[in-house]
């Protein structure tokens, strides 16, 4: 029997081989995508609010001070009922040409719904190419909206661009978070190197009003609360649509959650919404965790039995080592070097949350959103 296990362990290994030097490296080791001849295009920043009126007269100036001269500021108020819409009337009020205001009342039929919002926003937009973002969100620089949409051309139509969490020091929830947060970001740049994109955030992504009503929006989803970014480009994002940004000044940055039970919420409600992925990106994704989770698992096991302990423990250092070379890589693009220091005790540690989360969201669905 342990014989038989080692030999499963050598085949994870492999598997793990391919994802991260294979897959993950087309990204980790890849130069900067290429920037594509479109030059202050028209553009629509679209910021959907619901209850944010803190955040949007932190943040709401560090947009309209955006170094882009060609572009407007659609703010959507999702029904709040604290003050995000008096504040983004004050805005308004001084930049009366540049910020355009789309009140959401509240809807039966669409009740809570962003999509909703969302889409009565991108419907009101003047401009062909949208760029999103969240109220809690900032640029890191002034060139945010150079960068992001130096990437349109007439084949790109959809840019996915990286959502990062503020770094907080001494914690260790924030560096979990700013982990999961990277090897999301890795996993879904590198597909999309590899002709094969399957999800973006909304913290930071654009693409075209044309592609949005070609596809029917959100339509095709529109029952499931979550998923206005990443189901949406499941859905839509092909191999001659789809690019990807990740320059140092292409990248917004928000609050993250502060206590381990509001997190494994967020995290419940990503899971759940991924389970609405095409079956191909599942099966990807999939292969992927339970290969993660096998090998430790058979590792541990055959070291508890010292069965060929040797060739153990030199696989270990062996998959240690690639693994520290694809992510640490893929770190420095993104500005996120300080998280892979303790590498494998933060794989493992999300390895049996993400484990924790699927049992659960098995026995009951997250019931807030």
């Amino acid at each position: 029997m342990l014989e038989y296990i080692f030999i499963a362990f050598i085949a994870i290994l492999g598997i793990q081989f391919i994802y991260y030097i294979f897959i993950f490296g087309a990204f980790s080791f890849a130069s900067k995508a290429p920037k594509q001849a479109t030059f202050n295009i028209p553009v629509s920043v679209i910021i959907c609010a619901k209850n944010e009126a803190q955040n949007l007269t932190t943040n709401i100036p560090l947009f309209i001070n955006q170094n882009y001269s060609n572009f407007e500021l659609v703010l959507i108020n999702d029904g709040s009922n604290d003050h995000s819409l008096e504040v983004m009337e004050q805005f308004q009020q001084t930049h009366p040409e540049q910020i355009k205001i789309v009140n959401v009342a509240p809807n039966e039929q669409f009740w809570g719904s962003k999509k909703y919002a969302l889409t009565l926003g991108i419907k009101a937009a003047t401009n062909e190419h949208l760029l999103f973002t969240d109220a809690d969100c900032k640029p890191v620089s002034n060139n945010w909206i150079t960068e992001m949409t130096q990437h349109f051309s007439e084949d790109k139509e959809l840019i996915l661009g990286y959502g990062g969490y503020k770094k907080i020091r001494n914690s260790f929830l924030n560096k979990i978070i700013r982990f999961e947060t990277l090897i999301t970001a890795i996993q879904y740049f590198s597909f999309a190197k590899i002709g094969m994109p399957y999800m973006g955030v909304g913290r930071n992504l654009a693409y075209t009003k044309n592609l949005f009503f070609t596809n029917k929006g959100f339509v095709n989803h529109i029952k499931i609360k979550s998923g206005d970014d990443d189901l949406f480009v499941n859905q839509v994002a092909n191999k001659k649509n789809t690019t990807f940004c990740f320059s140092n000044n292409s990248s917004t940055i928000s609050n993250p959650k502060t206590t381990f039970k509001s997190w494994i919420q967020q995290k419940r409600r990503h899971i759940s919404t991924a389970s609405h992925y095409k079956k191909t990106h599942k099966l990807l994704l999939g292969l992927f965790y339970t290969s993660q989770l096998l090998f430790w698992v058979l590792g541990i096991l055959l070291l508890s039995f010292l069965y060929k302990w040797q060739f153990v423990v030199a696989l270990i250092i062996f998959r240690s080592c690639f693994h520290y070379i694809s992510i640490g890589f893929a770190a420095k693009k993104l500005n996120e070097k300080d998280v892979i220091l303790f590498l494998p005790f933060y794989e493992l540690f999300l390895i049996f949350v993400q484990l924790f989360i699927f049992i659960k969201n098995i026995r009951s669905k997250p019931s807030h959103w």
